[in-house]
């Protein structure tokens, strides 16, 4: 069974999409805060998604987040924002989120979100397993290896999200290809996606934080302005 962690310190709001999710299939971990989330993480260190409100008491939900996602690469984590909090919608996608969702917001699109998510990581944790020996893809002095989920530059290991790493795997297997945006966010969200496509440009600049010696003067990922990004060996 699918099991997600909700962090919501509103009863109601918790409570209303505990129950849906419920309905839905999935089993569910309530937490009213940051902290309560953490202790539930511990002794609960299977769960396939979190679901991270940004208001919170306390550790408010872009530090768990971050505290999330230093230990766990793997759970797919949705941040929940009120409309107008633009700039943590960004600052939660840089330090690790997946996705996004803005309140009011209705149970369908979060259940197909959730779903989506899951579905993502599952498979590409599956597609790791199966193969008895790792298998490399090799660009230049970077090697992605889809055993191990890690991607080496000039031989140094450096950690990915899901995220990141099926967009270096896009990448990887279009060298030298200009790909609009959407057709990143297809690739790697799949198709019906709900979000919009700002969510590929800040996983974007996380990747060149990462890989570039030079993030402002990028060397790899390479901008094709006014359509979307090429990759550069």
């Amino acid at each position: 069974m699918k099991r997600v962690l909700v962090v919501e310190d509103e009863d109601s709001i918790r409570e209303m999409v505990a129950l849906n999710l419920k309905m839905n299939g999935w089993e569910v971990l309530e937490a009213p805060s940051a902290e309560r989330a953490l202790e539930l993480l511990q002794s609960n260190p299977s769960c396939d998604a979190a679901l991270l409100d940004i208001m919170l008491p306390g550790m408010d939900g872009l530090s768990l987040c971050e505290t999330i996602r230093r230990s766990n690469a793997d759970i797919g984590i949705i941040m929940v924002s009120a409309k107008g909090q633009e700039a943590d919608k960004i600052r939660g996608l840089s330090i690790g989120a997946d996705d996004y969702i803005t309140k009011p917001f209705s149970v369908s699109e979060l259940i197909a979100r959730l779903e989506a998510l899951v579905r993502r990581v599952r498979r590409s944790s599956s597609e790791g397993r199966e193969n008895a020996e790792p298998d490399q893809l090799v660009s230049g002095s970077f090697v992605l290896d889809e055993k191990s989920r890690v991607l080496y530059k000039a031989g140094k290991p450096i950690d990915l999200t899901q995220v990141e790493f099926q967009i270096m795997e896009l990448f990887f297997r279009n060298p030298g290809t200009a790909m609009v945006r959407e057709k990143i966010l297809e690739g790697v969200w799949g198709k019906g996606y709900f979000g919009d496509v700002k969510i590929v440009d800040v996983n974007i600049r996380r990747l060149r934080m990462k890989i570039e010696d030079e993030p402002s003067s990028p060397q790899h990922i390479m901008t094709v302005w006014g359509y979307g990004y090429r990759w550069n060996p």
